[in-house]
């Protein structure tokens, strides 16, 4: 039986953007409903007691209005937040983590450069990414939240985010690496500069095409499938201010309406 439920899909930003066109392009008849919190932006400099209250207040709301799934569209959120979810929520979660596994694979030197945040850099799950995939590999990590403003800022010239860009990747390219893992979900919006950056013979890996193809597998698996050929719909809700951020996400995604995020969930505000 078609499951008609959107798919629940939320960051701290519109980094997740990158995952929910993924998810587009893989379940083309799906309804989506995207949650930027903008309040606690960004996720990846936060402390981990508030990326999990938050988490489990967007993934509430987003299963009170109506989600069938949620994916935590963010690599810090998913660290912190996404085993408590999957013990909490009656709905599938699906998380994202950076690709490490995939990177060591592909390295022909040894040595993989991961772009993060100080969330996903200094969390637990990270540890055991490096411990379980990069026993015979160098990681270099480096650490940008600068890069997570650049993606969002409309306003910044073409010119001083390349030199964001520029000065982020140069440890890695100095260090050798040979494969450059994204590791927030924001940075897949500056690939065309971060390619510039490493040239044509580093490999940059990106997790939101992988993401998307779990979460297909996960709801075929669960019979939750909407099916039939119609286009699904998207909703897009901020917990920031709806105005001064209409426009980085006609810049991400194009010509879309942005909500208010209901403050409490969906169903309570019926009742209420």
């Amino acid at each position: 039986m078609a499951q008609l439920g959107p798919i629940g899909v939320f960051d701290s930003g519109f980094g997740g953007l990158s995952v929910l066109r993924a998810i587009r392009a893989a379940l083309p008849e799906e309804h989506l409903l995207y949650c930027a919190d903008h309040a606690l932006f960004p996720y990846g400099e936060r402390e981990a007691g508030a990326v999990l209250t938050r988490s489990r207040h967007v993934a509430d709301a987003l299963v009170a209005g109506g989600a069938k799934a949620i994916v935590v569209a963010c690599n810090t959120a998913t660290a912190v937040a996404a085993d408590a979810l999957r013990a909490e929520l009656t709905v599938p979660v699906i998380g994202m983590e950076p690709a490490v596994k995939p990177a060591a694979a592909a390295t022909r030197n040894g040595v993989i450069g991961v772009l993060g945040t100080g969330g996903t850099l200094a969390s637990a799950r990270f540890a055991g990414l490096l411990e379980r995939y990069a026993g015979e590999v160098d990681v270099i990590t480096r650490r940008c939240p600068e890069l997570v403003e650049a993606a969002e800022d409309c306003a910044m010239s073409a010119a001083r985010r390349q030199a964001l860009v520029d000065a982020a990747v140069a440890p890695l390219l100095e260090a050798g690496a040979d494969v450059v893992v994204l590791g927030c979900t924001h940075f897949a919006f500056l690939r065309a500069e971060i390619a510039r950056a490493v040239g044509p013979s580093v490999d940059i890996i990106d997790t939101g095409p992988a993401v998307a193809r779990e979460l297909a597998r996960r709801l075929e698996a669960e019979g939750m499938l909407r099916g039939g050929s119609r286009r699904g719909s998207e909703r897009f809700w901020t917990s920031g201010e709806r105005t001064t951020l209409e426009q980085p996400l006609a810049a991400l995604w194009g010509g879309a309406e942005l909500e208010t995020m209901p403050q409490r969930p969906a169903a309570e505000q019926a009742t209420g």
